[in-house]
């Protein structure tokens, strides 16, 4: 049979790869003004965008969906193509996908930046973003099938497991997290509440880590690192281990994110189980990388491309170790809310996705344009910076999460707290300094990068069209018998429902319980919907971040009853859309702070926060003082809530600003009081009346004094 001639789509592949340098500073830009902002919060200069609750989310979404989304789209369409001896199945669909993807981006940045947020985690972006993302991600999931099914390679390679498995995965998963009701153009509320919202939105945040960031980077590194090594991968039957333990166990693991919280301790359990499973199959991948490079340590001595896939696939290993460990109860009691999660993440965003990402793009520019490397030496001076700079910016963050937590944790002789909640801020400033060097140090090195690939580019010549042949698949009539995984690996569609079966079984054994077992969720009498200005208020706050930084969750610990009052219950939250648990405390958890102080202590918080709280690095928040509340959207809301089942009486929407005004007109006669004027119309005195909600409507039982006997 005669060989046929083809060419490879190397635009495709050189549009991604732009946008990966691209989005890759941009995104490591806004994690340094992030990082800079924790310790030095006038730098926002009281502008609403460039707070540290609208940058954070923009930080987030630009490095996870900008630049190591780009870096997966460059590596599969440049790997797929080779892998299945044929071109992309569509030019077309190739770049609607590039530019629908990039749109994405850009509607993100502005809308994040705006306040436009659903509040939860790595899903803040809203409803019209959520709905394109699925019809580009389609439009990618075609593109890819498409080629995989005119294949001229008869068996699909280890790599194209992994990216069928992240597409259905990572579809799911955006659709069941997504499920919102729109309130208006750029407004809605998720379809779950409390503590169901919690679940969901961490078998979300959890499985977007392990779908996004893992199993697809994971297909890259089993093409790209025999490819740099010129060595096959160590171990077939360990490849196939790997795959299928990694994507069934994986998605089990979302409630370790929420142990001791109210989430079911059934829930909680499982998460934790299948979280130390996970080691075997993650090892199991990370030795298999490098166990590949055996034998070939003196081209990895020479080959920056190499080197950075060392220290990422090591970086892959301490990561995919240390977050089982920390669904441990004993272990999690000391890292959750704290800046050892900010160091774990770290290790994986700047060492396992930032060094392939960086080891991808040292292979490809040299071939897209047929050339060499410009420097290798400034390749090298990259790899060590960015190891450094990787360095330097975790352990300071694992000490402060040491620190954080025993201070929280600390009492004094006579059985009282030892420390402020501030004091624990303050004192670990300095490590939030040493942070932001070190990511100046990651910065530097990522900038050599674009110097040096700059420069290779200029000295060669784009390939645009790689001519390339290879014999068409010859249909066996009587196929011998072989391995069960050799069979699969020729159905792609089969592979692609095993998959999806896979992935789903956890998911459903975790949720449905969790949403058809109302003993799972204890309903509470005294929990009582929101008022029209208090929802106001809360979605106020969730357009500010508050969340970022303030966790609505007390734990059972005797540090935190003792700081904060009676711990959460499930049913406190069933009208909480979306939830506000939180998963960071830079400043203290807010689940009872209603009646904590005045409303004019919050007003002038909110104006100075440093008036209040001398050493605070929170930002100030003197627009909301200024703006009026958007009372014009209150009826939708309501009735959006009345949707949701929240139980607002018939026709309330038509009469809730009624009620909003009496109650705004009655923080602002108190604030009067205290010598404080201004329009009872602000934005402020909606935040007001949230903060002041908070919690209120559990009171705890009076503690009983036992008298000890005088005789």
């Amino acid at each position: 049979m005669q060989m046929e001639k083809f060419y490879y789509d190397n635009r495709i592949v050189r549009a991604f790869g732009y946008a990966t340098v691209i989005f890759g500073i941009v995104g490591m830009l806004a994690g340094l003004y992030a990082a800079v902002q924790i310790y030095l919060p006038q730098i926002s200069m009281n502008f609403a965008p460039t707070t540290f609750g609208r940058v954070r989310p923009l930080h987030t979404n630009a490095i996870i969906f900008a630049f190591v989304g780009n870096t997966i789209f460059a590596g599969i369409y440049y790997s797929l193509q080779r892998l299945c001896k044929a071109r992309m199945f569509s030019d077309k669909l190739s770049w609607i996908h590039f530019w629908g993807w990039q749109a994405i981006i850009a509607a993100a940045a502005i809308s994040l930046l705006m306040g436009k947020t659903t509040g939860k985690e790595y899903a803040e972006l809203e409803w019209p973003i959520d709905i394109a993302i699925t019809l580009v991600w389609v439009v990618f999931g075609i593109n890819m099938f498409g080629t995989i099914i005119k294949r001229r390679e008869k068996h699909l390679y280890v790599a194209i497991w992994f990216y069928i498995a992240t597409w259905v995965t990572v579809a799911m998963l955006h659709i069941v997290n997504s499920m919102e009701i729109p309130v208006s153009f750029m407004k809605s509320y998720s379809w779950y509440a409390g503590v169901q919202d919690a679940l969901v939105q961490w078998w979300y945040g959890h499985n977007a880590v392990a779908f996004f960031l893992t199993t697809p980077v994971l297909g890259l590194m089993y093409y790209f690192l025999p490819k740099a090594a010129n060595r096959p991968v160590y171990s077939y039957r360990l490849s196939i281990i790997h795959f299928w333990a990694l994507i069934f166990l994986y998605i089990w693991a979302g409630p370790h994110h929420l142990l001791y919280t109210a989430l079911p301790d059934w829930a909680q359990s499982l998460g934790v189980v299948f979280s130390v499973m996970l080691i075997a199959p993650s090892w199991g991948g990370m030795l298999n990388g490098l166990f590949t490079l055996r034998g070939a340590w003196d081209k990895v001595k020479e080959d920056p491309v190499l080197k950075f896939m060392v220290v990422a696939i090591t970086c892959y290993g301490m990561s995919t170790f240390e977050g089982p460990m920390l669904s441990l109860k004993t272990i999690n009691a000391i890292a959750h809310y704290t800046d050892w999660i900010i160091a774990h993440v770290h290790i994986g965003g700047l060492g396992w996705n930032g060094f392939m990402a960086f080891a991808i793009l040292y292979y490809m520019v040299p071939r897209l344009w047929d050339t060499t490397l410009y420097s290798k030496k400034l390749a090298t001076n990259h790899f060590w910076l960015g190891t450094i700079g990787i360095i330097i910016y975790t352990v300071p963050m694992y000490w402060a999460g040491f620190e954080q937590s025993l201070m929280w944790k600390s009492f004094t002789p006579e059985g009282q707290l030892k420390f402020q909640f501030l004091e624990t801020v303050t004192n670990i400033k300095p490590l939030y300094v040493l942070r932001s060097i070190g990511g100046v140090i990651y910065l530097t090195g990522a900038l050599i990068m674009v110097y040096n690939l700059a420069k290779t580019i200029l000295q060669g010549t784009f390939v645009p069209d790689e001519a390339a042949e290879a014999m068409p698949i010859i249909k066996e009539s009587s196929p011998k018998k072989e391995y069960w995984h050799r069979v699969i690996e020729r159905k792609p569609v089969t592979m692609l429902i095993i998959s999806l079966v896979v992935v789903a079984l956890g998911g459903l054994i975790e949720m449905i319980p969790t949403f058809l077992i109302k003993s799972n969720i204890p309903t509470i009498a005294s929990v009582k919907p929101y008022t029209p200005l208090e929802l106001q208020g809360r979605d106020i706050y969730i357009r500010e971040g508050c969340y970022l930084c303030h966790s609505q969750m007390i734990r059972p610990f005797r540090d935190e009853v003792a700081r904060y009052g009676e711990y959460s219950k499930a049913g406190e939250f069933i009208y909480d859309h979306p939830f506000q648990w939180g998963s960071k405390r830079t400043g203290p958890d807010l689940a009872r702070e209603g009646g904590k102080y005045p409303d004019s202590w919050h007003y002038n918080h909110m104006y100075d926060p440093r008036s209040m709280s001398p050493g605070s690095i929170m930002p100030q928040y003197t627009w909301l003082l200024e703006d009026a509340i958007d009372t014009a959207s209150t009826p939708a809301k309501i009735r959006a809530m009345q949707t949701l089942g929240v139980p607002y009486p018939d026709g309330y929407d038509k009469i809730a600003n009624a009620d909003l005004v009496k109650q705004e007109e009655s923080i602002a006669a108190s604030l009067e009081k205290d010598k404080i004027k201004t329009p009872a119309n602000k934005e402020i005195i909606a935040l007001i009346a949230y903060l002041q909600r908070i919690g209120i409507d559990i009171k705890a039982e009076p503690k009983k004094v036992i008298v000890a006997d005088k005789n």
